[in-house]
């Protein structure tokens, strides 16, 4: 799946999980993208199996496509506790952990995790 399908399913989630509906006018203000952008990515996202909707309704999510972006919002999540543990400022936090969580491996993933809960390794 590319970045921007990853964007589009975790911001309809987040959406969802906040205002209880997502809408493609709602999707493409979150992103700053144009309507049409949405509507092709929407699109996408219902070929993978991860979004149904009907022509002009609102948008929801299947069972699949809430775990992914249950997934992808979690890694953000993570990305930007680690990034504010380092010094780095909320906004700044918030925007790297979205272009982040998009190229990280799972064993980095894995590593940052457990940096969170730990604190950093101890030295040999």
């Amino acid at each position: 799946m590319t970045k921007s399908l990853e964007d589009y399913v975790e911001v309809v989630y987040v959406l969802i999980r906040d205002r209880h509906v997502a809408r493609v006018r709602d999707v493409a203000d979150a992103l700053k993208v144009k309507m049409p952008s949405v509507v092709k990515g929407i699109a996408e996202l219902k070929k993978l199996g991860l979004v149904n909707q009907e022509p002009y309704g609102d948008i929801e999510l299947t069972a699949k496509g809430r775990r992914i972006a249950a997934m992808i919002l979690n890694r953000h999540t993570q990305l930007k506790t680690f990034l504010k543990m380092l010094g780095v400022s909320e906004r700044i936090a918030d925007k790297d952990a979205c272009l982040m969580e998009h190229i990280l491996s799972a064993e980095t993933m894995d590593k940052i995790r457990d940096y969170i809960k730990k604190g950093p390794p101890k030295a040999p």
